[in-house]
C-alpha cells in the first residue's frame, strides 16, 4: 500500500504555508492573547480559548491572508481570479468577523459567506483559518502550563480541535498533539481519546502492512479513532501538523472501517 495519499506538490505547499505561520506567530506581541482561564475549565471540557482574549491586529491579518493569497497563486496560477474575489468584498468589520468565526470553526457562516459572494466554498474558511493558527499557537504556549488533565470527549483542550492525533515518544509515552494549534498533553496508552474508555477489550489496533511507525486505535465503545504514531523512530523531528498531514492515508483506513475522529457515544453529565 501506498504510505502517502498526499502529493509531493501538496506536501511542499504545505511546508511553505508552515513556514508562513511561523514567521507570522513572531510578528505577534506576547499581549497579543491574554489567558484568563478559570481553574475548572479543563474539567468542564470548555476549550481554553472560550476564556482568552484576542488583540486582533488586522491590518497584519489581512497582510497575511494576502501573502497566503500570493502562495497559493504561485503554485495553481488560476486561482488569481477567485482571489481577486475575495480582496473586492474584505474590509475591516468582515475581517473581524473572519477571525471570530474560525476561532469557532464555524463552518456554516463561511459557506454563507462564500456563497452570497460568488467565492469557492472552501476558500474563505482555508484563508481564515490558515492565518488564525499564529493566534491559536501562542494561546497555546500560554495555556500548556495549565493543561494538567483533560476531559475525555472535549477534544483539544485550547482550541477544540478532535483529539485524533498522538505521537509515541520517549520510553513510549502516549503523546496527544494537536495539529491546529500545537497543544500537546499525555494520555494513558490504552485510553479513548474521545470517550475515555480504557477497556483493553473494546480498544483495539488497525495496523497497515508496509507502515512500520504508524497505527491506529480504535475505540468499540464510541466508534472513535487516534491515529498514533511512533516518531521514536524518525531520525529528524516533524511538525505534528505536517506528521498529521502526511499521515493521511490513516485516516482514510480509518474512516472506511466505520470509525469517526471525534467518536459518537454521548458521555454523561
Amino acid at each position: 500500500m501506498k504510505m502517502s495519499v498526499v502529493s509531493k506538490e501538496y506536501q511542499e505547499l504545505n511546508k511553505e504555508i508552515f513556514a508562513l505561520q511561523e514567521g507570522w506567530k513572531s510578528m505577534l506581541a506576547p499581549e497579543a492573547v491574554q489567558v484568563k482561564i478559570e481553574s475548572n475549565t479543563i474539567v468542564l471540557g470548555i476549550p481554553m480559548v472560550s476564556f482568552m482574549s484576542f488583540d486582533l491586529n488586522i491590518p497584519l491579518y489581512l497582510q497575511w491572508i494576502e501573502e497566503l493569497q500570493t502562495l497559493l497563486v504561485k503554485n495553481q496560477e488560476n486561482l488569481a481570479g477567485k482571489m481577486g474575489s475575495v480582496n473586492e468584498v474584505m474590509n475591516e468589520e468582515i475581517t473581524l468577523r473572519w477571525f471570530e468565526e474560525a476561532i469557532s470553526v464555524n463552518q456554516p457562516y463561511f459557506a454563507s459567506f462564500a456563497s452570497e459572494n460568488g467565492i469557492d466554498e472552501w476558500i474563505p474558511q482555508f484563508l481564515a483559518e490558515t492565518a488564525l493558527r499564529p493566534y491559536l499557537q501562542l494561546a497555546a504556549e500560554k495555556a500548556q502550563p495549565y493543561i494538567t488533565a483533560k476531559k475525555a470527549g472535549s477534544g483539544c483542550p485550547v482550541c477544540g480541535e478532535p483529539a485524533r492525533f498522538a505521537q509515541l515518544e520517549e520510553e513510549g509515552k502516549k503523546v496527544v498533539h494537536c495539529p491546529r494549534c500545537l497543544a500537546h498533553w499525555n494520555e494513558k496508552r490504552l485510553t479513548c481519546s474521545h470517550c475515555g474508555n480504557e477497556n483493553h477489550e473494546t480498544i483495539n489496533f488497525i495496523t497497515i502492512e508496509g507502515d512500520a511507525t504508524g497505527q491506529i486505535q480504535v475505540c468499540d465503545e464510541c466508534h472513535g479513532y487516534t491515529k498514533v504514531i511512533d516518531s521514536r523512530q524518525f531520525i529528524a523531528k516533524q511538525s505534528p501538523a505536517l506528521l498529521d498531514l502526511n499521515t493521511l492515508h490513516l485516516d482514510f483506513v480509518a474512516q472506511e472501517n466505520e470509525y469517526s475522529p471525534v467518536g459518537e457515544k454521548k458521555l454523561a453529565n
